[in-house]
């Protein structure tokens, strides 16, 4: 039963910070993923925990001791990597039971406990395989069995579902999911894939150049972006976003921008009373927000060109000129419509978003659920 707490962690190489200042508790039994760009600090973070990096401040707590200087072979941590590290002489069922056969841990045991193992990863005919004969979804099994098969009160995960294709990677998303609840093993992973991070965690921590950015559940982190950045970080599109200001005409509040006419939405308006005219600010809407017709829409919000189209199967993503912004719309499959196109565009206003400029972000949906 371990409870994982970063405690003002940083770490510096010559001078640079990887990661700076880090707070963060991850609960026992949780699972966590670590969500950033590449070089924002995740692996560096996951070193730290696991006592492969010496801190350069901060204090790192298991329950509530301190295992600053506590060696990566006490901490009882176990970590999967990116590249699987498995050893290539070895067959399924010795690479599993590697780390209790270092530990001197009974033959017996030993056999008992991988045999467990290899049940729960669905390994149990491949035992007698080599690596050179699995396919990168049974090594990545592989891999992960090797790091529970000891038990740790601790789970690393480091990019783990990298080097497989699209469609073993979503086989073992759920897989992992499912091991992590069966184990009860507190787990992180590190990843810059935010669908990974989506749909397997109870929360993510979104990081950026060495920073915690925003904590909380895949769906606040998707509903209530803080501020920019985190709003077109997180979608499986990035937002649309467009700037813009408050303007006061002959006693009315309305929103103007570039790509439409002013708009007097009732919900903005409101979250817009204390600011200024003039004041500038970004407005975001995600693509799936956003109404598309060929014919004009009552009370439309702007009209574009089409510019290009994407065809993905259970959606189409369309491109489109709106002036001097270029905007994405995702719409159903089959929606008949062609480059050159003239279309009108309608924002789901009660799903847009507010960055405002003075003081960081505000989101449209935290005051409007």
């Amino acid at each position: 039963m371990v409870k994982v707490i970063l405690d003002g962690v940083s770490k510096r190489f010559n001078g640079t910070s990887a990661v700076d200042k880090f707070n963060l508790e991850i609960n026992d039994e949780e699972f966590m993923s670590i969500l950033g760009p590449s070089g924002c600090g995740k692996t560096t973070l996951l070193r730290l925990i696991a006592g492969l990096e010496p801190l350069s401040e901060g204090r790192i707590l298991f329950n509530d001791k301190v295992v600053n200087d506590v060696p990566p072979r006490d901490r009882n941590v176990a970590m999967v990597f990116q590249s699987y590290a498995l050893f290539p002489h070895m067959t399924v069922a010795e690479n599993i039971g590697f780390p209790l056969v270092v530990r001197k841990t009974p033959e017996e045991k030993t056999a008992e406990r991988v045999k467990e193992i290899a049940e729960l990863l669905r390994l149990t005919d491949l035992m007698e395989r080599k690596p050179r004969a699995l396919s990168g979804g049974e090594q990545q099994r592989v891999a992960v069995g090797r790091a529970i098969v000891r038990k740790p009160d601790v789970l690393l995960m480091d990019e783990p579902l990298s080097n497989v294709d699209a469609k073993t990677r979503a086989y073992l998303r759920a897989e992992l999911k499912e091991l992590q609840r069966d184990v009860k093993t507190t787990l992180l992973l590190v990843t810059h894939d935010q669908t990974e991070a989506m749909t397997m965690s109870n929360r993510i921590a979104l990081m950026r150049y060495g920073k915690l950015v925003q904590l909380g559940s895949p769906e606040d982190i998707y509903e209530h972006p803080k501020d920019v950045w985190s709003g077109s970080f997180v979608g499986s599109l990035p937002m649309n976003l467009i700037n813009s200001k408050i303007i006061d005409e002959k006693g009315t509040r309305a929103i103007e921008a570039s790509c439409f006419a002013p708009q007097s939405p009732k919900n903005l308006i409101e979250l817009l009373k204390d600011q200024k005219n003039g004041t500038q600010f970004t407005l975001g809407v995600r693509p799936e927000d956003i109404e598309i017709s060929k014919k004009q829409i009552s009370n439309f919000t702007c009209e574009s060109d089409v510019h290009l189209l994407e065809p993905m199967g259970d959606s189409l993503i369309i491109s489109l000129k709106v002036v001097d912004t270029l905007m994405r719309v995702k719409t159903k499959p089959g929606f008949e419509v062609s480059v050159g196109d003239h279309m009108y565009l309608l924002f789901d206003w009660n799903r847009t978003h507010l960055f405002l400029s003075e003081n960081g972000a505000e989101s449209l949906s935290d005051k409007n659920p």
